[in-house]
């Protein structure tokens, strides 16, 4: 993985644990060589990241709608160093599209309905064949224990196979994280296209 997008609170929570998290994965990211593409701004567990992944002499794309440039307060972050590169797009839309290009791999850390939506339309999209890269949750702190179980109960009601709920990765290491997607192998869609048809 060249790239990896990671989507993102905001804010930075209640907890020190998320901040630390994400200082963590950007560093990490730095360490292992691998470019960060995420939302643009710094404020929140969005800065907390690209902060650390500069401050590591990692690479930072940020992708962000000219709408809110001057909410998220884009472009400047650890000493008033720019990020290597920013991208200011006309929609939310072209946003994620334009993140999504650029990935090898996603990653949710915690954050709120901006991050649930992201996290999830990226692994709908993997579900349908349009892309076939690792989807991943670190789960700090358990944050994501609710969502991961609502994935099960779909699961057992009908409405998500088993191979799809496979696709969603989580870990509350960030090293086995990124293990686990550099090793990740999508499922051929027309197999289970195919098995749905025969059922």
């Amino acid at each position: 993985m060249r790239r990896i997008c990671v989507f993102c609170g905001s804010n930075a929570g209640h907890d020190p644990r998320y901040r630390a998290a994400a200082e963590q994965l950007g560093g990490m990211l730095a360490e292992r060589s691998i470019e960060l593409v995420y939302g643009g701004g710094n404020v929140g567990l969005m800065g907390a990241i690209a902060d650390s992944c500069l401050a590591a002499g990692g690479t930072v794309i940020g992708v962000i709608p000219e709408a809110l440039v001057g909410k998220e307060v884009a472009g400047r972050h650890v000493d008033h160093r720019a990020l290597t590169r920013l991208e200011v797009v006309d929609s939310m839309h072209t946003r994620k599209a334009r993140m999504a290009g650029l990935s090898d791999g996603f990653i949710a850390l915690p954050g709120g309905f901006g991050t649930f939506e992201e996290f999830c339309e990226i692994l709908t999209w993997g579900q349908l064949g349009f892309h076939a890269k690792p989807v991943g949750l670190l789960n700090v702190n358990h944050f994501y224990d609710p969502l991961l179980a609502l994935f099960d109960h779909a699961v057992r009601e009908g409405f998500l196979r088993e191979q799809n709920r496979a696709m969603a990765l989580a870990e509350t290491d960030i090293g086995r994280l990124l293990d686990a997607m550099s090793t990740y192998r999508a499922e051929p869609v027309s197999k289970w296209l195919k098995e749905e048809r025969q059922l």
